[in-house]
């Protein structure tokens, strides 16, 4: 399972040329619970150059428990020093609609509901 990202965030990702054509950037990523994943973003050249999350991803796919429709939000931190993590991400569910407005709460505080 991969997650595809909008082509717009290709110009702020650390890119290095790879075999077959391929472009990627290891990403070091901090959830909310403070946790360290490494994300590997894959850019094709060609005709299907939409970027992709691959390696990394199933396994926070997994120990989050993502689902369908879930929003999932990656934020890169400006003036960090080159050793630190410098993205975190943020994944939320909707819960439920209350008064004509989504209720969005982060996955990581979902069991604080008793809804994990």
């Amino acid at each position: 399972m991969r997650l595809s990202v909008p082509t717009r965030i290709l110009c702020s990702l650390p890119f290095t040329d790879g075999d077959a054509g391929h472009r990627y950037a290891d990403l070091r990523v901090k959830d909310g619970g403070n946790h360290v994943w490494t994300f590997r973003c894959i850019w094709r050249d060609g005709v299907y150059a939409k970027p992709v999350f691959s390696k990394g991803w199933l396994e926070f796919v997994y120990a989050k428990n993502l689902k369908i429709h879930d929003k999932v939000d990656l934020y890169e931190k400006r003036d960090v020093d080159k050793a630190s993590v410098a993205y975190t991400i943020e994944v939320r569910r909707n819960i439920l609609r209350l008064m004509g407005q989504d209720i969005w709460i982060e996955v990581e505080y979902l069991h604080h509901y008793g809804l994990a």
